[in-house]
């Protein structure tokens, strides 16, 4: 394929979405409430979660990691893939501490990153709240939030998206700057390259469906889970909630790099995954690893 390690060359893949450090402990059900979260989510914090990281702190011990969903996938691409810098990824974070821990983490991954930097914001987090094989996601996105396209258009930032082959964006990015993923997105199909995203969450197919469907006719590749393609189904009006019918009117939608069919992946937990292409549906067996 085009990610193959014999071909793989220095930023042949690049990702957009938000940079956040992720603040993990294990909480009980109680705490959950507290903060009126559900135990298999993923939301924008608002003002009753401001004080939740001071108390995981306080409460729990607590884990620090790299994340935002989009650059853990470009991570695990690039050590997929082990050419260094095959991968590159972009989007804000703040000047501070949490922003040199996630430079530092990704950097140290092999990932060619290229922040904009907000100089008052600060680095954003994610609290993940884990409890049982649950786990809940309040975002606060802070810079994240403050990507914006005059840092693409800046010839030596565009350079990124010109090198690369495959271009993925995860979905919460239509949030913060979608006329930067509506530009990328023309690019990709205007060169034939490979331009893929993610529903990323209910919530944003919900809320954000303009944007989203906006999006969609540049998209080649559509990641989601069974949750996401359900609430994608239902505001688009699909009048099914049969996951396979929904996965072949996804990959059916208008789009417009007619060279490329769409192709729609959606994952079910355990169960099987469902990828739709040209009017079939495959399903691939999911293969149960123990836990390391």
């Amino acid at each position: 394929g085009t990610l193959s390690r014999k071909m793989a060359t220095e930023g042949i893949l690049f990702g957009m979405g938000n940079p956040l450090l992720d603040i993990s402990a294990t909480v009980e059900e109680e705490f959950l409430q507290k903060y009126d979260l559900k135990p298999d989510n993923a939301i924008l914090g608002d003002e009753k979660h401001q004080s939740l990281n001071e108390t995981m702190v306080k409460q729990f011990p607590v884990d620090y990691i790299a994340g935002g969903a989009t650059q853990n996938s470009i991570r695990v691409a690039q050590w997929l893939i082990g050419t260094p810098k095959a991968a590159a990824y972009t989007g804000c974070i703040g000047r501070d501490e949490f922003g040199r821990q996630l430079t530092e983490k990704a950097q140290g991954d092999g990932v060619a990153v290229n922040y904009m930097i907000h100089q008052s914001l600060p680095t954003g987090t994610c609290s993940v709240l884990i409890t049982g094989k649950n786990r809940s996601l309040v975002a606060n996105l802070c810079a994240a939030n403050c990507y914006s396209i005059e840092h693409i258009n800046k010839p030596e930032n565009w350079a990124y998206v010109d090198r690369a082959k495959v271009v993925y964006i995860g979905g919460f990015f239509l949030i913060v700057s979608p006329e930067t993923v509506y530009k990328v997105g023309t690019h990709c199909a205007d060169a034939n390259k490979i331009f893929s995203m993610n529903l990323s969450a209910p919530y944003l197919c919900q809320a954000f469906k303009d944007r989203l469907i906006k999006a969609f006719p540049f998209i080649d590749y559509i990641f989601g889970n069974e949750s996401e393609a359900a609430a994608f189904a239902k505001e688009q009006n699909f009048e099914t909630e049969n996951l396979e019918e929904v996965a072949l009117k996804m990959a059916a939608l208008p789009k417009v790099n007619a060279k490329r069919s769409r192709i729609v992946i959606i994952t079910q937990g355990k169960d099987s995954i469902i990828v739709a292409k040209d009017g079939k549906v495959e399903l691939f067996p999911v293969q149960i690893g123990r836990a390391v």
